[in-house]
């Protein structure tokens, strides 16, 4: 109370919004012999009824009760809130009690598995999250938790497989302890790793007078500090600026000299494409004007010789048809061939001459009498 969150040593589990909620943990030494007000606020869901209530917990001390042997469990198919019922966890110091025998055993820490780096069992077959409870006990560990301590079971342990422990059948029935990760914590024969510390004088050694510096302070010119960080990076700078201006500018070929180091069938061909880029560009602003040369033909395509185009300036090309329709031109003749059945299909030829020699060409074959 008088904090805005509870102790660090205390935890707090609820699983779902209508399950119980948990209050756990183990407070150390610095807590022991001050009170601790947890205060709890609850309200209804339904009616928006709220509710106070201030929970004290007395921390004593330990050593009040001396418990020297201790032995940590991990419980694989328990969850820490299902281990903290005072069912269950009667049932297991029940069950410890048969094994190890003591006179007094208390549960000192209990703990689950997320806390201490495992990680969250997937929502299958029932698996749980496991606990690690810490039991302590006033009489030395009986012969049945010394066998994890066997080197045949520590080799076991390192295979990733399950050690041979007698007394592990008085704990199957409800709880399935891993014998691997069991640890025994004898407090009395542990040596104290604590070294007084040897105070000295407090009088550092005399290392002359001390003198601090002068209060007047030796004028300093920047003058070549400015060069070397402004002048010299700037001039460097300009010399590379006039070295690229050179070749952009001074070694340029010129068009001329690109003409004439150039064939002149890819001059004609460049000059051409030019011309018609100019074409469409006109037509696309006056779609009145005429046809481009550019899609007229130029040769004919038998003799070679230079022709008229098909049509003139003044032609009405709104009039024209998209195709053409086989008319009776001029050098055209038309010859009817006699088909099976009586059938007759009409064939138009039309007329060329090739250096002064007629030649006869077909063009289409379409009509069907």
């Amino acid at each position: 109370m008088g904090y805005p969150d509870r102790p660090g040593w205390l935890r707090y589990i609820q699983r779902t919004p209508y399950s119980d909620g948990v209050l756990y943990g183990s407070p150390t030494i610095e807590n022991v012999g001050k009170p601790t007000i947890i205060e709890i606020t609850a309200y209804n869901r339904r009616t928006f009824e709220t509710a106070r209530h201030n929970l004290i917990i007395n921390i004593m001390s330990a050593e009040d009760f001396p418990l020297p042997y201790q032995a940590e469990f991990f419980i694989k198919n328990m969850n820490v809130e299902e281990m903290l019922a005072s069912e269950v966890l009667g049932d297991f110091l029940g069950a410890v009690k048969n094994v190890w025998q003591p006179e007094r055993l208390n549960a000192i820490n209990i703990t689950s598995a997320l806390d201490r780096g495992g990680r969250v069992p997937l929502p299958i077959n029932d698996m749980k999250e496991g606990v690690y409870v810490m039991v302590g006990a006033d009489v030395p560990f009986s012969s049945c938790l010394r066998e994890v301590e066997n080197p045949q079971n520590q080799l076991r342990c390192s295979q990733e497989m399950e050690p041979v422990i007698t007394c592990d059948k008085k704990f199957r029935t409800q709880f399935h302890i891993d014998w691997c990760k069991i640890s025994l914590v004898d407090n009395t024969k542990q040596v104290s790793t604590y070294q007084e510390v040897i105070r000295g004088e407090g009088i550092l050694p005399d290392g002359g007078e001390y003198k601090p510096p002068s209060d007047t302070l030796k004028s300093r010119d920047y003058y070549s500090d400015f060069l070397i960080t402004l002048a010299v990076p700037s001039a460097i700078a300009l010399v590379l600026f006039l070295i690229l201006a050179y070749i952009m500018c001074c070694r340029r070929e010129g068009v001329e000299k690109r003409n004439m180091q150039t064939p002149d069938l890819q001059l004609v061909h460049h000059s051409a494409i030019q011309k018609s880029t100019k074409e469409l560009r006109d037509m696309s602003k006056n779609r009145e004007i005429a046809w481009p040369l550019s899609t007229l033909p130029v040769f004919h395509p038998v003799t070679g010789e230079i022709v008229p185009p098909l049509h003139t300036d003044s032609y009405d090309n709104t009039s024209m048809p998209l195709m053409q329709t086989q008319q009776n031109l001029p050098h055209q003749t038309q010859i009817p061939q006699q088909q099976t059945a009586g059938e007759f299909r009409m064939t138009t030829f039309q007329r060329f001459e090739v250096n002064g020699i007629p030649e006869e060409r077909k063009l289409t074959e379409a009509m069907n009498l």
